[in-house]
């Protein structure tokens, strides 16, 4: 597994085997299923010198149609990263209300 993708589904908490996901990990723009993790700062748009690429901040999940459409276009950039926050923002709160659903379950017994 590459890199990127590593640290973007451990972030994410989603689960993964050497063969790729093994949950439906959706496309941050459309919520289709996600077939890349993207770099919205790429290499070619200076990303290694504005920050680090394979930092969460700079990851995010796409389908190929969004990918193809949105993926490597300057124009996009501060319109995936905002995408992008508010992404990380939900599922942050998903993983929390999973952490206390499962602190419930461990301590009603």
């Amino acid at each position: 597994m590459k890199k990127h993708t590593e640290v973007y589904f451990n972030f994410m908490k989603y689960t993964y085997d050497n063969y790729g996901p093994t949950e439906h990990v959706p496309c941050e723009i459309c919520g289709n299923k996600a077939v890349d993790i993207h770099h919205i700062y790429n290499r070619g748009m200076g990303g290694s010198k504005k920050v680090d690429v394979n930092q969460i901040q700079n990851l995010m999940a796409l389908c190929r149609k969004d990918h193809v459409d949105y993926g490597d276009y300057p124009e996009y950039v501060d319109k995936l990263k905002e995408i992008h926050r508010l992404f990380v923002a939900n599922r942050l709160k998903e993983i929390k209300s999973m952490g206390e659903k499962w602190n419930t379950v461990i301590n009603s017994n």
